[in-house]
């Protein structure tokens, strides 16, 4: 019966699909016509809206990037003015050193319009002459000095070139004899004028006279013809000590790059210029050295009120000039104020027209996002209704084959009733038969209900077993526990009345120690307190006062030792620096002689190579020969002939003397075993090296020097021949 009224619903169910594919196929139809309808108005509104949004966003766009343009140019602008800010405080701050340093040195001409002495030496110098007076009777005669002092110029002009070419001889005094130099030494001790220059010169020489061939062959003056002193020791001392018979006096920079330079002038031996700049030229190399503008200049002025007054000037033009420039800074800084404004504006503007353009490229993104999802879901719906039809389709097919099913499975259903009734009838049966073995199973229950009642007997006489023979020794060991906990605690209270735990415990090695052991270490310790008693006399407070002390005075010699250590290492840098330099030095100076030696080598074509060994100090020369084919074959100078070897040790020796600086030089014998060539080469070679020099040279030789032409710098002088 059931099988018989699910097969009528599932007619019923086909029918109703049926209609709503029906139903869904009219809505279908219906929808794609209001769908056709909609569209184009729908796209025509959305496109008009994407175009408007457009052109936003590009007029956004040019007037953020006009803003960025001017926000760049004006930040430029205000670098500029910034930097120039800096540079006008710079020249302000230089100008005021330099005021600084007119005031310092008018205070110091004034100074000196009251005492003329401590323009050369300082405060010190009037002391000095006090105490001087007070040990005149030691000295064999007066001291002269200082020597600035003594001396008057031709002209104000050459003042601050004179003080550069002296210097300290300015300050210096002189004295006759050692045994002076030394009073005067102790007398400046007196007055705490440590770094005094003395000089010894004999007092009885008369003013030097110095031919003309000595002089600079220039027309420009030197510093002995424009200075005067009354004194003829103070003259003879600058020219043995200052060379200012050979320093010239320019006017000027270019004049004296001539005259230092280009002229090759004999005896000259600097050039200074009126603003105090120094040249000299030592062989090839050509020097100028500025003039220092901390040099307190002016001290042999006669018109200190000129010079004063020049000074005064100069500060004033600065002071001006430094008015004008605060006027300039003053509005640079209203410039960068009123463009910082305007660049805070500017910006304010370009991020409010930035976001401008970031809202509607937002909307205009929205706005293609919105008319893509109403295609989509337009699509959507007609597609959702479709799969729906397809749906009810599919169900109804389904439902036809559930109604097959139904009809087989009524069929089946018929079949297996009358399967059922044959069965029935053969359970019966088979009831019968399994009654008899029932019976069986009874007797087994009662075996089981037995061993259950012995199984309970034997567990009640363990029972009594664990109350007798168990319970009681337990009980009586906890009660043993307990009194012996009791009796550690009274234990541990009377020795925490003789020492706390924690002074214990901070002995150490008492941790798991036993009674006896305990015993025995207290027993130890008090013999070792008994003995430490009897060997220190003193008391407890006594001892820690003596342990302070000590530890005080180990303290202070740690910290002595620290401060040791750091200037140990302060010096120990210091050498090490000093090392470098001297090992850098040392490369330079082998160098330097070996190109040196090489030059004077190249002139009969020889190359050579100079091995120094600092290490060692040892030094060997190595040449090649110009008949080497190889040029790769060097040769020890204890294998040359004698000529080589003598031009070689010329060379050597040249290059020695190129590399320092000597009033005067001498060589003997300095051509012997040389052929006629070489013998040549090596006197050209050595006059060349003389005259190019500039210093006083003396050869000595047994052989021909006729090939040697004299002239102004050139002398020879030849020697009769000894008589037999």
């Amino acid at each position: 019966m059931d099988l018989e009224k699910e097969h009528a619903r599932g007619r019923q169910t086909l029918n109703k699909m049926n209609a709503r594919v029906v139903q869904l196929e009219e809505q279908v139809h219906e929808f794609e016509l209001q769908h056709m309808q909609q569209t184009q108005a729908e796209v025509s509104q959305v496109e008009d809206s994407i175009r408007e949004l457009q052109q936003e966003i590009n007029s956004a766009h040019l007037n953020a990037t006009r803003l960025s343009e001017k926000e760049k140019k004006s930040s430029e602008e205000l670098r500029a003015i910034i930097k120039n800010i800096g540079d006008i405080g710079k020249e302000i701050e230089e100008d005021g050193r330099r005021i600084n340093q007119l005031r310092s040195q008018i205070d110091d001409i004034r100074r000196r319009q009251q005492n003329k002495l401590t323009a050369f030496g300082g405060d010190r110098v009037p002391s000095l002459y006090k105490s001087v007076e007070r040990h005149m009777s030691k000295f064999k005669c007066p001291p002269i000095g200082p020597i600035g002092y003594h001396l008057q110029l031709a002209s104000d002009s050459w003042s601050v070139a004179i003080e550069y070419a002296l210097g300290r001889l300015l300050d210096a005094f002189i004295v006759s004899c050692h045994k002076d130099s030394l009073v005067l030494r102790e007398c400046a001790k007196e007055v705490n004028y440590r770094n005094l220059q003395i000089i010894i010169y004999d007092f009885t020489k008369p003013r030097v006279d110095i031919p003309d061939h000595l002089l600079p062959s220039t027309p420009h003056p030197t510093v002995l013809s424009v200075i005067h002193s009354e004194i003829p020791t103070i003259l003879n001392v600058l020219v043995d000590q200052g060379h200012a018979e050979r320093q010239v006096l320019v006017r000027d920079d270019e004049t004296g790059k001539s005259v230092a330079f280009d002229q090759r002038i004999r005896n000259l031996k600097e050039v200074y210029t009126s603003d105090g700049c120094k040249m000299f030229c030592r062989g090839s190399v050509q020097t100028i050295l500025p003039a220092n503008r901390n040099w307190r200049a002016g001290r042999l002025c006669t018109s200190l009120e000129e010079k004063i007054t020049e000074m005064e000037q100069e500060a004033t033009e600065i002071k001006q000039i430094n008015s004008e420039r605060l006027d300039r800074k003053r509005k640079l800084f209203a410039d960068r104020d009123s463009i910082d404004l305007e660049l805070r504006q500017l910006k304010r503007k370009r991020e409010d027209e930035e976001l401008h353009v970031e809202r509607k490229k937002a909307q205009l993104v929205d706005t293609k996002k919105i008319s893509i999802d109403n295609s989509h879901a337009a699509a959507v719906d007609t597609s959702e209704l479709v799969v729906e039809m397809m749906q009810v389709k599919e169900d109804i097919e389904n439902q036809e084959l559930v109604v097959q099913k139904i009809n087989l499975k009524l069929t089946d259903a018929l079949q297996e009733e009358n399967n059922r009734r044959a069965s029935y009838k053969d359970f019966i049966e088979s009831v019968h038969a399994e009654m008899g073995s029932i019976s069986d199973a009874e007797r087994e229950l009662q075996l089981v209900e037995e061993k259950i009642h012995d199984a309970e007997q034997e567990k009640a006489h363990y029972e009594r077993v664990m109350e007798t023979k168990v319970l009681g020794p337990i009980t009586a060991t906890e009660s043993e526990l307990t009194r012996l906990q009791q009796l550690h605690q009274e234990y541990f209270e009377k020795a925490s009345t003789i020492c706390a735990e924690s002074e214990v415990e901070a002995l150490g090695g008492v941790e798991g120690s036993t009674l006896e052991q305990l015993s025995a270490r207290i027993k130890k310790l008090k013999q070792k307190f008994q003995q430490e008693s009897r060997r220190y006399t003193e008391t407890i407070d006594d001892l820690r006062a003596l342990h302070d002390k000590k530890g005080q005075k180990i303290l202070r010699k740690q910290q002595m030792y620290s401060g040791f250590r750091d200037k140990l290492n302060a010096c120990q840098k210091a050498l090490d620096l000093r090392w470098k330099k001297f090992q850098r030095n040392a490369g330079l100076l082998k160098r330097q002689l070996t190109w040196l030696f090489n030059e004077h080598l190249g002139k009969k074509g020889i190359s050579g190579h100079i091995n120094v060994d600092y290490k060692n100090e040892v030094l060997s020369v190595e040449l090649t020969m110009p008949q080497d084919a190889s040029r790769d074959t060097i040769r020890d100078t204890r294998g040359l002939s004698g000529g080589e070897r003598s031009f070689s040790t010329l060379c050597f020796t040249l290059s020695l003397h190129g590399m320092a600086e000597a009033p005067f030089r001498a060589m003997d014998e300095f051509d012997v075993f040389m052929d006629a060539v070489s013998r040549k080469i090596s006197l050209d070679t050595l006059v060349d090296f003389a005259v190019a020099q500039g210093s006083q040279w003396i050869f000595i030789t047994p052989h021909d020097i006729s090939m040697v032409k004299a002239g102004d710098r050139i002398k020879k002088q030849q020697m009769a021949a000894p008589r037999g």
